[in-house]
């Protein structure tokens, strides 16, 4: 079954491209956090960001710097913040949101359970990544 985003790649659904080239598409949020929030998506419909082909997931981080840099030269914010979370629509894509704060940017409160397990947590990931 196709995704919103694909229906909106494909057109059937309208939005406020901003890029498009053969791999990714751009479009504006519809529910934007701030002015020019952005989500940047593969045409390839996969889930979950990081099990796209490589070629697929280089190409939508080249079209997020693209976008991120007219973006910031559009609203003049201070940086463009890039979120992965991948919930809300089950097809890959990168928000980008122009910030001026670090008060801009939806920071989960801290977990003083995980700070305290800084070294044990390092030590299990560096465990599978070797």
């Amino acid at each position: 079954m196709s995704t919103i985003f694909s229906k909106i790649i494909s057109g059937e659904i309208p939005s406020h491209k901003v890029y498009e080239d053969e791999r990714t598409f751009a479009f504006l949020d519809v529910n934007p956090r701030q002015e020019g929030h952005t989500l940047v998506v593969p045409k390839r419909e996969v889930d979950y960001l990081f099990d796209l082909p490589e070629e697929d997931y280089e190409a939508v981080w080249a079209a997020a710097q693209r976008v991120s840099t007219a973006l910031k030269a559009v609203t003049h914010c201070a940086r463009v913040v890039v979120l992965v979370v991948g919930y809300e629509v089950p097809h890959a894509h990168i928000h980008l949101i122009p910030t001026n704060t670090l008060g801009d940017v939806p920071f989960p409160p801290i977990d003083a359970d995980a700070k305290g397990r800084l070294a044990e947590t390092a030590a299990r990931i560096n465990g599978v990544i070797r």
